[in-house]
């Protein structure tokens, strides 16, 4: 069979192809993630977003390859989840651009879009790493370029980009050590790879298994039904924040700086109302509606550790008392700035709100928030000014793409960890420009070391360590450091790996899988064998990682 000209209705068969052939194999391309750790990660992500087009794609009944091409386009981008998400958004994006508005494509045009898609995506990059999808689509794109000056045939130029996608796959240990060491081929090259199968298969008639569960149904369904709700101030609300705190003296910090309450209740009153301070000789226990409860906390940690914190956000509260009719008949202002920021687990969260975080996102390792998600979160915010935290690294370009989508003024502090996160946070300051916070923000970011302990889900050797399934494992700003059978082992080892005589204060942020019986011990353990550490603790509950441990 052959094919001269392809169209919008046989490019939405080749789209649905590939995102059932995507959500068939999404488990099996998680497999070849680098790092043993149980997260979702490349295959997931692509998953979702392509899932994401596909459906936009499902609404359109159109014949004009370009309308239906810019319909997946647009789907891809707002359900873009991670890195791999997002430059396959990226991809596709270009490669609606590279149609210029034809109706139908002959090989020659299929090829040019491709190569547009490359160009496209290599751009939105910051430092593009050879040895991943990136590499994978310029191969294919080349090849495509090349055979389309004597091939005319839509059908066998799909199968040469098949081949060559294939084979540019098989190369990507080649160009990025980390594979080779591990004996893996790139994640999101396989993705690709994955998807241009599904395409050639719609193409030629045949068959693939049966794609999309209702699981993952239900997933992006759920996404594309979620719609962000206005953010109501209530007039009589001047201060939107009950926080409550209590202060843990420490000998270092009060003989420093002397405890005097009636100056800290001062301090305190000028940031709200509702005030309330009880202190005795060992603890401070703060009541106060405030509009920015970091700004509280901070005052409170010059005299000893966080204990015990709290915060309520009033005006979500008063929303749901006066109910969605006056939800809808009030209007609100916009507030000057607002922070959003993702995280998992709901210590973690209420640390984040105590901080100063207008909106915490649920997401992180185990599930990158979209595109959407974020922008969602943005118009959330409901303020002239927003400060965006991935804390994931694999969460920046989806957050870059959701702050160039803004319709306010919107910026990203590209923290990889939530250690970073906090840091950030803490340099806030509302009196500067949106500009000057993120470069100071950002610098905050490298003032941090962020240790994560979690387990492996197989075996793998990295870095010169053998690293058993069921094993735990540290992680060093990013680097396996340590692994033992014990958990409290690995920490200890890890720790060893951080700590410098030049740090001062460690902060751990205990995980869900973790007891209080161990925090202990582990407290008592940093206390003897690094005596001039300060430690905090607060309970993440996160998932996955035991232990985020931040060491400054």
């Amino acid at each position: 069979m052959t094919v001269r000209t392809l169209d919008g209705i046989v490019f939405s068969q080749m789209v649905r192809s590939g995102a059932h052939h995507l959500t068939n194999n999404a488990k099996k391309i998680d497999a070849l993630n680098v790092f043993p750790v149980p997260d979702g990660d490349t295959g997931t992500n692509m998953n979702l977003s392509m899932t994401s087009g596909a459906n936009e794609v499902k609404k359109m009944d159109s014949s004009n390859i370009s309308e239906v091409a810019l319909a997946f386009s647009k789907g891809l981008l707002m359900g873009a989840r991670g890195n791999s998400g997002v430059i396959l958004s990226q991809i596709f994006r270009g490669f609606a651009k590279g149609m210029d508005k034809k109706k139908m494509l002959t090989a020659k045009d299929l090829a040019q879009a491709f190569d547009t898609g490359v160009s496209t995506a290599y751009k939105a990059v910051m430092k593009p790493v050879e040895g991943t999808i990136l590499t994978v689509i310029k191969d294919s794109a080349k090849v495509a370029v090349e055979e389309a000056e004597s091939e005319n045939d839509v059908i066998a130029l799909m199968e040469k980009v098949l081949l060559e996608a294939k084979a540019s796959l098989t190369r990507t240990p080649d160009l990025l050590p980390v594979l080779k060491e591990v004996g893996v081929v790139d994640s999101g090259g396989q993705g690709l790879v994955t998807i241009f199968e599904g395409f050639l298969a719609a193409l030629k008639g045949e068959e693939l298994p049966e794609g999309v569960t209702s699981e993952m149904e239900e997933m992006v369904n759920a996404e594309h039904h979620k719609i962000a709700q206005d953010f109501m101030e209530t007039s009589e609300i001047e201060f939107g924040y009950c926080t409550e705190f209590m202060v843990k003296f420490e000998d270092k910090k009060t003989k420093e700086n002397p405890f005097d309450e009636e100056t800290f209740r001062n301090q305190l009153n000028e940031l709200g109302d509702s005030l309330l301070v009880v202190s005795d000789e060992d603890v401070v226990k703060v009541h106060v509606h405030a509009e920015y409860p970091g700004k509280a906390m901070t005052l409170g940690q010059r005299y000893g550790s966080l204990i015990n914190m709290k915060v309520e956000n009033m005006r979500e509260q008063h929303t749901a008392i006066i109910g969605d009719q006056q939800k809808q008949a009030t209007k609100t202002e916009k507030v000057p700035y607002a922070i959003v920021t993702v995280a998992m687990g709901k210590g973690l969260k209420s640390l984040l709100e105590s901080l100063g975080a207008s909106v915490v996102i649920e997401g992180g390792q185990t599930m990158n928030p979209s595109t959407k998600e974020l922008s969602d979160a943005i118009m959330e915010a409901n303020a002239e000014n927003v400060l965006i935290l991935p804390n994931n690294k694999n969460i920046i370009m989806a957050a870059e793409q959701a702050a160039d989508l803004a319709e306010v003024k919107a910026v990203v502090v590209p923290s990889k960890t939530i250690p970073q996160g906090i840091s950030a946070m803490l340099a806030f300051h509302p009196e500067s420009d949106i500009e000057e916070n993120r470069a100071v923000m950002h610098d905050a970011c490298g003032q941090v070391k962020t240790g994560q302990v979690t387990y492996a889900v197989r075996d793998t050797q990295i870095d010169g360590i053998t690293i058993d399934n069921g094993n735990f494992m540290g992680i060093a700003d990013g680097k396996i450091t340590a692994t033992h059978p014990t958990r409290m082992e690995t920490v200890k080892l890890l720790l060893k790996e951080m700590i410098t005589e030049e740090d001062e204060i460690l902060t751990i942020l205990q995980g869900e899988d973790a007891s209080d019986k161990e925090v202990e011990e582990l407290v008592n353990h940093v206390e003897e064998s690094y005596e001039d550490m300060e430690v905090e603790v607060h309970k993440g509950n996160q998932p996955i990682y035991s232990y985020i441990l931040s060491v400054e």
